[in-house]
């Protein structure tokens, strides 16, 4: 079984090639319990994608100099496959205009953000 270190490098490595025109945040998904015993649920949603963010683009010639923030979401895996869960996100960002998928190395990832 690979180590989960694998997809933290792949994540970070990612979010190197992609800084400029994209900007990419590590987004922590789940649930703990806090000191009173209450679940505290954190991040985005669940199924929410591992690197989230926008890519910035210059948009239609009738808008000139005008720039356009597109959210983004790359599910990072280094040999797993996403879940049920993740797969809806993505098609969710995806049928709402942005940009998403999942990736499993920086090229894959820079063509999902369209770089």
């Amino acid at each position: 079984m690979p180590e989960r270190s694998d997809e933290r490098r792949i994540q970070a490595d990612i979010q190197l090639a992609a800084n400029g025109p994209a900007r990419l945040w590590r987004n922590n998904t789940g649930a703990l319990k806090d000191q009173r015993g209450q679940l505290v649920r954190y991040g985005l949603c669940p199924g929410s994608s591992d690197l989230i963010g926008f890519r910035t683009i210059t948009i239609t010639p009738d808008m000139v100099g005008q720039h356009l923030a597109v959210f983004c979401a790359v599910e990072v895996k280094d040999r797993g496959r996403p879940t049920e869960q993740q797969v809806a996100f993505i098609n969710l960002v995806q049928q709402a205009g942005g940009l998403a998928g999942v990736a499993r190395s920086v090229p894959e990832a820079l063509s999902i953000l369209r770089l």
